[in-house]
């Protein structure tokens, strides 16, 4: 075996070191005695050649986790393992190499940054344990990878055929979900329009020598439409919030995790639910996952589908633009966000 990279932050020649940039305050802390490994969210078969039950299962999952994982997906899982790999390769680099990606405006197209909360108190900003390489997307339209980096020299076309992949499987989520809420199976991706927005983020969690002071990334809820998530086996970093509880989400071999977000919460009138998620680090090892984001683009109007609203269940949300949405989220950027409740309408 070959020996791991030493790793450094792209931002940081020195050694990597807790310091006092990265520990939260007391209350903000994770606390792994109160997580659950128990109770994880739904693991579903893609494969079954029974439709309506594969339904019916994914509306149970999107009502009460907001969460799932999915087995025989339909992407080669070499694939899978490849878009692991390069993203670990490109984290990996020297400092000197990959210090040209760093960017401290979050969300930047092709540019590595770090999260961070705030401390309520001081207002000082909390780095998380975490690099995370940010980048848009296309399922056809590869010209997105001219934005990426051509070191590791396989990224560019491994990404480039995932996001192909993650494409086709996002269309037929969408249809399962527009099933499970009772409309046409075209319905959602209709509704959401041509000029889809898509991102992703990759995501970098070293070994950290005292987990239990920080965070890999806070608690939050996505923005966007739907999410579809490669997490590397063998380490337990994504935690759910359930009923005030939170539970770990073990990665199982092969699975992807597909969760339910803001948009799809509004769209379906809080039928399905975006919830709160975050990442914890590991004692000792790394972990690298892969975030793909789906979401309308940003002059899209966006509300409760009018199908799901009647006298017992009224419009919950207000009419809005994609891009009012995104701007709300970023002038909360640092807080605990609550985006969705500035839309809502009671």
């Amino acid at each position: 075996m070959g020996r791991i990279p030493i790793f450094q932050w792209a931002n940081e020649a020195n050694p990597l070191s807790l310091t006092s940039k990265f520990i939260l305050p007391q209350l903000n802390r994770p606390n792994p005695t109160c997580v659950s490994h128990l109770d994880s969210v739904p693991i579903i078969d893609m494969g079954t050649d029974n439709e309506a039950q594969l339904i019916q299962e994914i509306k149970s999952a999107c009502q009460g986790f907001g969460f799932f994982q999915v087995v025989n997906h339909g992407i080669p899982l070499e694939l899978c393992k490849n878009a692991l790999d390069v993203n670990t390769k490109l984290f990996h680099l020297p400092y000197e190499e990959k210090s040209h990606l760093v960017t401290t405006t979050h969300l930047e197209d092709g540019k590595i940054f770090k999260y961070y909360v705030k401390d309520q108190q001081t207002q000082e900003k909390i780095s998380m344990w975490a690099e995370t390489f940010f980048h848009t997307w296309h399922p056809h339209d590869h010209g997105f990878t001219h934005n990426l980096p051509n070191n590791p020299p396989q990224y560019r076309s491994v990404i480039a055929a995932y996001a192909t992949e993650v494409g086709s499987l996002i269309v037929k989520l969408l249809g399962l979900i527009s099933r499970g809420l009772g409309l046409e199976r075209d319905y959602l991706k209709t509704k959401l329009g041509q000029n889809l927005s898509y991102t992703a983020q990759a995501n970098y969690y070293p070994p950290c020598p005292n987990p239990e002071l920080t965070l890999g990334l806070p608690a939050h809820t996505d923005y966007n439409v739907l999410t579809i998530l490669l997490q590397e086996e063998g380490v337990t970093g994504l935690h759910v919030l359930k009923d005030g509880n939170w539970v770990a989400v073990d990665p199982v071999p092969g699975a992807l995790v597909v969760n339910v977000a803001d948009q799809l919460q509004i769209l379906s009138n809080d039928r399905y639910k975006s919830v709160y998620h975050r990442a914890v680090t590991n004692e000792e090892k790394k972990r690298v996952s892969l975030a793909m984001f789906v979401g309308p683009n940003h002059d899209t109007v966006v509300e409760p589908i009018e199908e799901l609203i009647d006298e017992n269940h009224p419009a919950l949300y207000r009419r809005y633009t994609f891009g009012e949405f995104v701007r709300e989220f970023r002038n909360q950027e640092g807080k605990p966000r609550k985006v969705k409740e500035v839309f809502k309408k009671y």
